[in-house]
């Protein structure tokens, strides 16, 4: 075991100590000081491939971890305005260097992170709340939100350094890779492209409007300066992500429930395939898309559906796509996509606060996307050399173990069809084990 490794265990099991002995927050705060910290291991054995390319997902045996911890710090400023700060330290070692799938395994392995710990800002931002009346809503505590009452009808601002999806395309049971799927298929809408840093993260604003079952959301953000780079563009006139959602709540047979509409625009530098096929052409190469990039836009949609079954189980569902003219910009190389999955609490055999969660997707992309692929393109992500296209089919099951009072152990479990899109190779298979600690 390296010594990186054994560092990001033993701190494991500092947080695992602090977690045993942590108490319960108050029913209403003014400040509050949360934190986690996970450990992931992942295996991977030696599958089938008629051939490799530079950006294909290896087809030896691989072994990977990440180790995560993170602050979740915030006060109560004023009437209604909070401050949130999130300091995190990550390190990890990714399978085949992130590339080669379209839903990458571990939600947890930053496209930066190696086997050094690193620390840095996640989160830096301020969220004001104005109340309309309608009646009160109780808010609990828990990472980045202040327990306390809100009107029930309220906008909400929030303004500064944080990630898309802390706004936009949250789900109860798909969103949180420390908790619950693993597979970056299931942290958001598949082809949902948004504006983030290289860790997932940028700067920006949103505005949310709540009244009673209903939501309506919108904000912009920065995009990075060059396709997944670190370095984001601060001129929100010229570079940007713009996002809309609609959320509409209500009960079905006494049981909540919720739909989501969302619609995304970007504006970067980025290269269309067809341009880079063009290019290849005119000159005799293989397309390359860092080419042909100029200022252009790509616009997407999402629809999702949660529903709760009963008091321990519920069921999701998530379809989206974008129009596949250009690379990936921030998310992953996904241009549709549909999901499905579901959580079961282990109430009914006596481990209430375990969870089984069952999840597939299958994803898809592009004419043109296919037609640079198979032409011996590489994308940041992807680059067999050649492809013969299917669709990546997904399937994820975990099982997560509550150990101690805020202490969790899961083993996971993902089957993998059709690696980057590419029948010419897999299926993977992919065993993880995670540790996770809050308190």
């Amino acid at each position: 075991m390296t010594t990186c490794r054994r560092g990001a265990l033993l701190a494991s099991a500092l947080i695992l100590s602090l977690a045993a002995a942590a108490g319960t927050h108050a029913e209403s705060e003014d400040w509050t000081a949360r934190f986690q910290s996970t450990y992931i291991y992942q295996s991977k054995p030696a599958f089938d491939a008629l051939y490799s390319g530079p950006k294909s997902l290896s087809a030896e045996h691989e072994r990977s971890y990440t180790f995560s911890a993170t602050a979740y710090l915030g006060a109560r400023l004023w009437e209604g305005g909070e401050l949130y700060f999130n300091p995190e330290a990550i390190q990890g070692v990714a399978l085949s260097a992130v590339t080669g799938l379209g839903g990458f395994t571990n939600g947890e392995i930053q496209k930066v992170a190696g086997p050094t710990l690193t620390f840095y800002r996640a989160r830096l931002f301020l969220r004001q709340t104005i109340g309309f009346g309608g009646g009160r809503d109780v808010l609990e505590s828990d990472d980045n939100q202040l327990a306390g009452g809100v009107d029930r009808n309220r906008l909400v601002l929030t303004a500064g350094n944080l990630s898309v999806t802390d706004v936009f395309g949250l789900n109860e049971y798909a969103g949180d890779a420390r908790t619950q799927f693993l597979n970056w298929s299931f942290l958001t809408f598949g082809a949902f492209d948004y504006a983030a840093d290289l860790r997932g993260f940028t700067w920006g604003a949103a505005a949310e409007y709540v009244h009673g079952d209903w939501s309506l959301r919108a904000g912009r953000f920065m995009q990075p300066k060059e396709s997944n780079g670190m370095e984001l563009n601060t001129d929100l006139r010229s570079s940007y992500g713009d996002q809309a959602e609609f959320e509409r709540r209500y009960l079905l047979a006494g049981r909540p429930g919720k739909v989501k509409l969302l619609a995304y625009r970007n504006v970067a530098e980025m290269a269309s395939f067809e341009d880079a096929i063009a290019y290849g052409q005119a000159n005799g190469v293989a397309p390359d898309i860092t080419a042909v990039r100029k200022r252009q836009s790509k616009t997407g949609w999402g629809a999702s559906l949660e529903q709760a079954l009963g008091s321990d189980m519920g069921i999701f569902a998530r379809v989206s796509a974008h129009d596949g003219r250009t690379e990936t910009y921030a998310f992953t190389e996904i241009d549709r996509s549909l999901s499905i999955g579901g959580v079961v609490k282990g109430s009914s055999w006596k481990r209430a606060e375990d969870t089984l969660g069952v999840a597939l997707a299958r994803n898809g992309i592009s004419s043109s996307h296919q037609s640079y692929l198979a032409a011996g393109g590489n994308t940041f992500f992807l680059g067999d050399g050649n492809l013969r296209y299917a669709p990546e089919s997904i399937f994820e099951a975990y099982y997560s173990l509550r150990a101690l009072k805020g202490v969790y152990v899961s083993l996971d479990w993902q089957h993998i069809r059709n690696p980057a899109y590419n029948a010419d190779r897999g299926p993977v298979q992919v065993g993880s084990f995670r540790l996770h600690a809050e308190f």
